[in-house]
């Protein structure tokens, strides 16, 4: 999930993982048994931010219809809300990341959809449309915002299907919309864009041209869609690494601007060797 504040001054997103995709640990696991290699990746963006992602052993899981504990943090449904409560450790300030944050869809879709004709790879956007309330152990942390909660399964690693991927989330007044396009090791593209309304009905869109964003600082390369006279920019970054950047984009669709969440990944930089153990520092295990 992802939120921003609705000043714009804050964003959060919060990623919880059964068989972590980004783990250098699970990866040399031989991916066999995700549920030793679960985390709750939460990150705080704006003053005080913080970075948390420590991943834990099957004894500290717990699974059941409607809760999942990891470790000391804990995400349940309620039939209204998705509550997301965490202590976690921060990477490199050493501290805790303390609090709640709850996710009050506007409605939950039944949509899946196939990145992968095969199916062997899903995204599930489950609330494209929701209002989220975070309050942390930080001080000023306490705001609502704009929201949306997604969910991606696979039974293959990314890095064995995909080069590269670009993902965003727009708001607008009365919809969201979706773009998610992907090269696939295969040489094909998927494309994919959908609107979702306020009403609940949910339609594929022609999506805008794809158009170059300015490199991130580790020239990562970034694409995202804009109408063909406005030139898509970045509006705030939130994470930069070597393969994976997430921003806040201002872009323009169908003549209305906005500012939205957009992510751009390189699977071909995450599998270069001297990556993963550079990964160890940002994701911790829990022996």
């Amino acid at each position: 999930m992802d939120g921003i504040s609705d000043d714009g001054s804050m964003a959060i997103s919060i990623i919880a993982f059964i068989g972590s995709v980004f783990s250098p640990w699970y990866s040399w696991s031989g991916r066999k048994n995700p549920h030793n290699h679960c985390s709750l990746n939460v990150v705080t963006y704006g003053r005080r931010g913080r970075w948390t992602m420590t991943e834990r052993k099957e004894k500290s899981i717990g699974i059941d219809t409607n809760n999942f504990q990891i470790g000391p943090s804990n995400i349940c449904w309620n039939g209204k809300s998705l509550d997301i409560n965490f202590k976690e450790i921060t990477i490199p300030h050493l501290d805790f990341l303390e609090g709640t944050v709850s996710i009050y869809p506007e409605y939950i879709t039944d949509i899946e959809v196939l990145l992968k004709p095969d199916g062997t790879h899903i995204w599930r956007p489950f609330a494209p449309i929701s209002r989220i309330k975070v309050e942390t152990n930080k001080k000023g942390w306490k705001w609502e915002g704009n929201a949306y909660l997604d969910g991606n399964f696979g039974t293959r690693a990314l890095e064995q299907d995909f080069s590269y991927w670009t993902w965003s989330r727009l708001p607008f007044t009365n919809h969201t919309t979706t773009f998610y396009d992907a090269e696939l090791k295969n040489r094909t593209t998927t494309n994919i864009a959908l609107q979702f309304s306020k009403d609940g009905s949910i339609s594929t869109i022609k999506p805008p041209p794809l158009k170059k964003v300015k490199r991130t600082k580790w020239f990562l390369k970034r694409v995202a869609r804009s109408d063909q006279d406005f030139d898509p920019l970045q509006n705030k970054a939130l994470l930069d690494a070597p393969f994976y950047s997430r921003s806040e984009l201002l872009t323009k669709v169908n003549g209305e601007k906005t500012i939205g969440i957009h992510e751009a990944l390189d699977m071909n930089r995450f599998t270069n060797p001297f990556i993963q153990p550079l990964l160890c520092v940002k994701i911790p295990r829990d022996f």
